[in-house]
């Protein structure tokens, strides 16, 4: 039976890569795959999708405004065996219930692999909605340095300081978050610490 699954992680938890892939393995298999993300994920070109490690792959976009639903049902029913979405927090709560509507109505897997939380620890709406509908929630686990499990986004600013205020959407890598537990992340807050950031000396 066809389900919706929601595999979350921290930012360097290999979301992308394991996106990836997974379709990798179903296209081995000649399994037809409808690749995705949203259209606010613009860091490696409007239709690229691109890991860390260098596994790449292009994509179709959703826009906030596009019906998901509607889309497979006029040009991909019948053309595709497994639907994957990457960076999925950023689709819309009503984006999530028409890929939902793809599942029941159509027998299609959905795989969405994205962020749970923001830099505020806050869950961002389409994360939410995957909470509250998926079939399968899947934890894809990281460490923060220290060595305990990594459950926060803490975004870092020039000076290496983490922020704590603006806007839930600003894009960036290894250059503006890093996976920290939360221990570390309010120790760091009230310390006013400086963080280094991976890949920087």
């Amino acid at each position: 039976m066809a389900k919706l699954y929601f595999k979350y992680g921290a930012m360097g938890s290999s979301k992308t890569a394991q996106a990836l892939i997974t379709k990798y393995n179903y296209e081995e298999n000649d399994l037809r795959v409808w690749l995705l993300k949203p259209s606010a994920d613009i860091r490696d070109g409007a239709h690229t999708i691109s890991s860390r490690i260098g596994l790449s792959a292009e994509a179709d976009i959703l826009t906030p405004e596009m019906d998901a639903y509607a889309w497979f049902r006029e040009k991909l029913e019948g053309q595709c065996d497994v639907i994957i979405v990457d960076e999925c927090q950023f689709l819309t709560p009503e984006q999530i219930d028409q890929l939902r509507r793809i599942v029941d109505d159509c027998g299609i897997p959905v795989m969405c692999f994205g962020l749970r939380t923001d830099f505020q620890t806050k869950l961002f709406p389409g994360s939410l909605r995957l909470m509250e509908i998926a079939d399968t929630i899947q934890e894809i686990k990281t460490i923060c340095d220290c060595g305990a499990k990594a459950t926060v986004n803490a975004r870092i600013d020039s000076q290496g300081h983490i922020v704590t205020q603006g806007a839930q959407v600003f894009l960036g890598g290894n250059d503006s978050y890093i996976a920290m537990c939360h221990k570390c992340y309010v120790k760091g807050i009230q310390e006013h610490k400086v963080i280094r950031l991976h890949g920087q000396g």
